[in-house]
């Protein structure tokens, strides 16, 4: 009854959907939103998301499956449909590494579901899951102890050239003086330092040395800002 869906009212078409059965056409609807589930799901797993991008995924094979399934046998058809992509790619907000990844995936998983590889869809996305979750659950690609910022209130009269290095050298790997600026109106100093310690936990230690040499003045020591990711 649902073959009549399936035939152009134009008449004939180049597209091979002409010849694709309703049950074969369901089957690959209810896998790409099957699979489509499982990467957002793999999305999921350690990373913070929002409610619209995860509905995005898991729709996303289901959406590329009847773009191939309708371009599929008809090159002019094909050529318009990447067009169609290049515009939608410019006009989009570029995101996370990780969810330019995921598109790309149920992209790839709608491509094979449109063109019938069901098999190679859900082993492609079983491989996918597995090796995601080897990645985010072992030390590969975790980077080094993050880097703290550290701003210290010193008296306009104190010599700064310096003075905190011996402290730092003993608490952090790292450090480097990145801006010096007045405050209080102009009776005070606060330099602002990057700094990345030798282990977590030392930070009560620092500050205590460093206290000693400031006069007791304010000391911060905060998270840096960290860039947002990108390929």
């Amino acid at each position: 009854m649902l073959d009549v869906a399936f035939s152009s009212v134009f008449g004939t078409a180049d597209s091979l959907v002409s010849s694709v059965s309703t049950t074969s056409f369901l089957l690959c609807c209810a896998t790409s939103i099957a699979l489509g589930v499982c990467v957002a799901g793999v999305y999921m797993f350690r990373h913070r998301y929002s409610k619209n991008f995860v509905v995005t995924l898991a729709l996303l094979p289901l959406i590329v499956q009847m773009v191939i399934t309708l371009v599929n046998g008809n090159l002019g058809a094909g050529i318009a449909v990447m067009g169609v992509f290049n515009l939608v790619r410019f006009r989009s907000i570029p995101g996370s590494a990780k969810d330019i990844g995921s598109v790309f995936l149920a992209m790839a998983i709608g491509l094979a579901t449109g063109m019938g590889y069901l098999g190679l869809a859900v082993v492609f996305t079983v491989v996918v899951a597995i090796a995601n979750a080897v990645f985010v659950l072992t030390p590969f690609g975790r980077p080094r102890e993050p880097g703290k910022k550290l701003k210290i209130t010193i008296p306009e009269d104190l010599d700064y050239d310096g003075v905190f290095d011996g402290v730092l050298a003993r608490h952090a790997a790292e450090y480097e003086l990145v801006e010096v600026q007045t405050t209080n109106m102009g009776s005070l100093f606060q330099l602002e330092y990057a700094v990345r310690l030798h282990e977590p936990g030392r930070e009560k230690a620092l500050i205590d040395e460093l206290r000693c040499l400031n006069g007791n003045l304010k000391i911060s020591l905060g998270r840096m800002p960290q860039p947002r990711e990108s390929l």
